[in-house]
């Protein structure tokens, strides 16, 4: 555990792997999501950024290798990162037939100094053909596959239009082991209709799985989206951030200490966020979090 947290964090886990400062490279692979192309819905999840949480590269005519090289000149100057993980980010990242998959990922383990990767998806984009394809690539590369989890209450996945149950998360995370693949949950906190037990049944239900990583993320409200119009007409109230650094602390105290924690609050966009504009405030966030964490371990 890095001395200056008080949870295992993704950088304490690669330094103890490769002995160096290793960063993640956003990568856009120019994939879908079957919630929003029509297979299961065309207007995806209620909080949905319609850019798909990533950079827009591929939009732009810039390739994996591109990509890549632009992210190494950046994070190495800034970090002094001395290797890489590619994470391919925007959309569903297992969202497309196997051999084109693999041609993507070859392609980013073929940057110099790219010593893994980090792949976000949902559950129910994933089958054997694509497992045994990660499991290949796992015997010599470090392999991360961040499922999108959001909630473990059914009756959530529903109101916010996720198209899939935890039943469909649990079969993803059982088929994904055994394989040398990490696996990452992403959770969403502050979801409409959800008290602070259900979010913290959550945290148990990760626990008791056992997953490998956990990535939370404060529901904020951006424009265009459809929850954009349940905050306007008084149906939604987004988080306070006390109450956020709050959950995220007693979050956390469920999870194994081993668990690697990827993240805990999101990044907004400031030209598309409409509410709460403390999701700005990062920094802040995270000292209230640290804070609170600290406090409670403290004799």
């Amino acid at each position: 555990m890095d001395a200056k947290k008080p949870y295992y964090d993704l950088n304490a886990f690669l330094r103890e792997r490769f002995g160096c400062r290793v960063q993640k490279i956003s990568v856009d692979a120019g994939l879908s999501c079957p919630n929003r192309d029509g297979t299961l819905s065309t207007g995806g999840c209620i909080y949905c950024n319609t850019r798909g949480s990533g950079t827009g590269a591929h939009r732009r005519g810039m390739g994996i290798t591109e990509q890549i090289e632009k992210g190494k000149a950046f994070l190495s100057k800034r970090y002094k990162a001395r290797k890489f993980l590619a994470y391919f980010q925007s959309y569903s990242n297992t969202y497309a037939p196997v051999e084109t998959l693999e041609r993507l990922y070859t392609e980013a383990l073929g940057a110099p100094d790219v010593v893994g990767l980090s792949i976000g998806t949902r559950p129910d984009c994933v089958d054997e053909p694509k497992l045994s394809l990660l499991e290949r690539l796992a015997r010599d590369r470090l392999i991360w596959i961040e499922y999108g989890l959001q909630s473990a209450r059914d009756e959530t996945l529903a109101r916010i239009n996720r198209g899939h149950d935890f039943r469909c998360f649990e079969q993803a995370v059982a088929a994904t082991r055994e394989r040398g693949i990490h696996i990452c949950a992403h959770v969403i906190l502050g979801l409409p209709g959800e008290t602070r037990d259900h979010m913290l049944r959550t945290a148990d239900a990760l626990a008791a799985l056992k997953i490998d990583g956990v990535k939370l993320h404060l529901l904020y409200v951006v424009k265009g989206a459809p929850l954009e119009t349940l905050y306007r007409d008084g149906d939604y109230r987004p988080l306070e951030q006390p109450e956020y650094a709050d959950l995220v602390r007693d979050f956390l105290v469920r999870l194994p200490p081993g668990t690697v924690i990827q993240r805990l609050t999101g990044d907004p966009h400031r030209e598309e966020l409409v509410a709460p504009l403390w999701a700005l405030d990062k920094q802040g966030t995270m000292k209230m979090i640290h804070e609170r964490l600290l406090a409670r371990s403290s004799p």
